[in-house]
């Protein structure tokens, strides 16, 4: 066992907004099962799932709906037992329609998991625990939705010695991790030592910004002698929890500009996941529900909830106590997040949180009015990447994108949106660096 306490590691540069984590000491409620469920089949980065349902079909909770198409995708399960109402196009947060799964919920049911049954997991090899995660159904649930098989699973000629648990939480109002690690503490380290299996790696660190220090003391308290397993904490600071920041924090090694965390030997998994992991792989069940932080001004009720996939938001909106309309809300959190495009739009396995910010509660967002940029600096200073936002932003005003990646990184740039937030003139650097980067996909064909 590890309390590492006495030094404070951090990165340079970087923010701190103000935190708002004022339902870190909720803890986690169920939220009743709304009448439909939306499930669209692309909930994750990569291919989207391809459905094994048809038009009327009973399905009872936890029973795979769609499934993987191919290795980059992952399957979908049915998060209530009920009946198939539709396979259509339904509205998402990003705005478009997407194919989704409509599920009529039986409201007489009692929602017990019936699909899964006991595993022995100790007879797993590495490759059959990676084939058992991309069965759940699992993503990274801090926001990216990334499968997390197929971050598990190393190139040949790479090996991964470190394996790092990232339970930062830095997106202020987020605290679904914080309660994660504290509720859910069997899970989760049954699920690191699974995730640890799987990877190969020899060492845990969990790293744990030193905002939440009696998550991190329960945890260092439970972690059995000469496990190899660090519990670190680390400067609560804006972005800590970027993956390869975090990575730099712990270890020292810095993963190269356009590379991987496994071209440093580590691996990264967040909290949420592996806690669900270490309940959902010794039972065979698949991923149908997730804890979400709803908070902000907008909410009567916040706090952190058990959520089924798939409920639509008004429904778990009109529970909470929300009365505003759709272009109060973010999906996720401030400085990452999405604004929500509409009320009708599921939660899905990417939703981390949702905040209802009133136009009345936001400062410079209220006009969107911009300035031109004055070179003070000040997005340098906190970039932590070290890139030159400033630059990077007139570049693209211009619409000088091939100079944008090759000259200047652009392809480095996370979107954390420091730049943006210390902007004294508002101009909307983030969303110029999204544009770009669509633009040169689009480009490379």
């Amino acid at each position: 066992m590890s309390w590492f306490g006495l030094q404070r590691n951090t990165f340079a540069r970087g923010i701190h907004p103000p935190a708002h984590k004022d339902t870190r000491t909720q803890a986690i409620r169920r939220l009743n099962f709304a009448p439909r469920l939306i499930l669209p089949l692309n909930q994750h980065i990569g291919k989207p799932a391809i459905p094994i349902i048809h038009k009327h079909q009973e399905v009872v909770r936890g029973e795979p709906i769609a499934r993987a198409d191919g290795f980059f995708s992952v399957p979908l399960h049915a998060p209530a037992t009920g009946v198939i109402e539709k396979i259509d196009l339904m509205p998402s947060a990003r705005g478009p329609k997407v194919m989704s799964i409509v599920l009529r919920v039986y409201s007489a049911d009692d929602q017990t998991v019936r699909y899964g049954q006991p595993r022995d997991m100790t007879a797993l090899s590495p490759g059959d625990m990676i084939n058992a995660i991309q069965e759940t159904g699992m993503v990274g649930l801090g926001g990216a939705a990334f499968p997390t098989h197929a971050k598990l699973s190393v190139p040949e000629g790479h090996t991964v010695d470190t394996l790092i648990i990232n339970g930062c939480e830095c997106e202020p109002y987020l605290t679904t991790d914080h309660r994660v690690m504290i509720e859910w503490l069997d899970e989760l380290l049954t699920g690191i030592a699974f995730l640890r299996h799987a990877c190969g790696a020899s060492k845990v660190i969990i790293g744990i910004e030193d905002n939440k220090d009696d998550a991190a003391r329960v945890i260092a308290g439970r972690i059995p002698p000469d496990s190899n397993i660090e519990v670190r904490t680390v400067r609560s600071k804006y972005p800590q929890g970027s993956e390869k920041l975090l990575i730099t924090v712990l270890t020292g090694k810095e993963v190269p500009s356009g590379g991987f965390p496994y071209d440093v030997g580590c691996v990264v998994q967040n909290t949420g996941t592996a806690a669900l992991l270490g309940r959902l792989l010794p039972r065979t069940q698949g991923l149908i529900e997730r804890v979400v932080t709803f908070s902000g001004p907008g909410i009567d009720k916040p706090g952190n909830y058990l959520v089924a996939i798939g409920t639509p938001m008004d429904y778990v909106l009109d529970q909470l106590g929300f009365t505003g309309d759709a272009g109060e809300l973010i999906l996720g959190g401030p400085m990452m997040g999405s604004a929500v495009a509409s009320l009708d739009v599921p939660i899905t396995k990417a939703t981390s949180g949702i905040l209802a910010m009133p136009a009345a509660t936001i400062s410079r967002s209220v006009t969107n009015e911009t300035h031109p940029c004055i070179h003070c600096g000040r997005c340098l200073q906190v970039c932590p990447l070290h890139l030159n936002p400033c630059q990077l932003g007139l570049l693209a005003a211009n619409r000088e994108y091939e100079t944008m990646q090759q000259r200047f990184h652009l392809q480095d740039c996370f979107e954390c949106g420091s730049c943006s937030y210390i902007c004294p003139a508002n101009i909307p650097l983030v969303q110029y660096f999204r544009i770009a980067k669509a633009v040169l996909r689009e480009q490379a064909g």
